[in-house]
């Protein structure tokens, strides 16, 4: 299984949302840690944000949060929001079948049983439990940020 950057994207950003809860999280920090595009996190906040993930500030001081407490936000949720249906093989996927197989093979059965694992471990996870080592992560970003603050002129926290 393989998610697309754009779920990474949105994992990440929920992530960090949660991690600096209650305050705004500026995309340039997003950009700046995680040594994404601008413009595509852009997209994945204004997305994420009109599916009710985060909320959104526009302008100076503006940025994103959390629009929902992280215990609720299902990290399983959030991949089928990015990804669509997550058909490993096509036979998976009724619509766009075309396999003469489907029903007696043992291969489509066996990828479904992999899809539904993999989804069942997303669904047994939220934001809250990937940002529950907060500790241990914003360590692990703290000189990218206080080298982002360094170049815009501002003071490392």
């Amino acid at each position: 299984m393989k998610l697309t950057r754009y779920s990474n994207y949105a994992l990440r950003t929920l992530q960090l949302a949660a991690l600096r809860a209650p305050d705004l999280v500026r995309i340039e920090e997003m950009v700046q840690i995680h040594a994404l595009s601008k413009p595509h996190v852009r997209k994945v906040v204004h997305h994420l944000g009109s599916e009710g993930y985060l909320f959104t500030r526009r302008g100076r001081g503006g940025g994103f949060q959390l629009a929902r407490a992280p215990e609720s936000i299902v990290i399983g949720d959030v991949v089928r929001l990015t990804e669509g249906p997550i058909d490993v093989v096509e036979c998976l996927n009724p619509k766009t079948n075309t396999c003469p197989l489907i029903g007696v093979c043992k291969l489509s059965l066996a990828m479904q049983q992999a899809s539904d694992a993999f989804m069942g471990v997303l669904d047994n996870l939220t934001v809250a439990d990937i940002a529950a080592n907060k500790a241990q992560l914003l360590n692990r970003i703290a000189p990218l940020q206080s080298r982002d603050q360094l170049e815009i002129g501002e003071p490392p926290v």
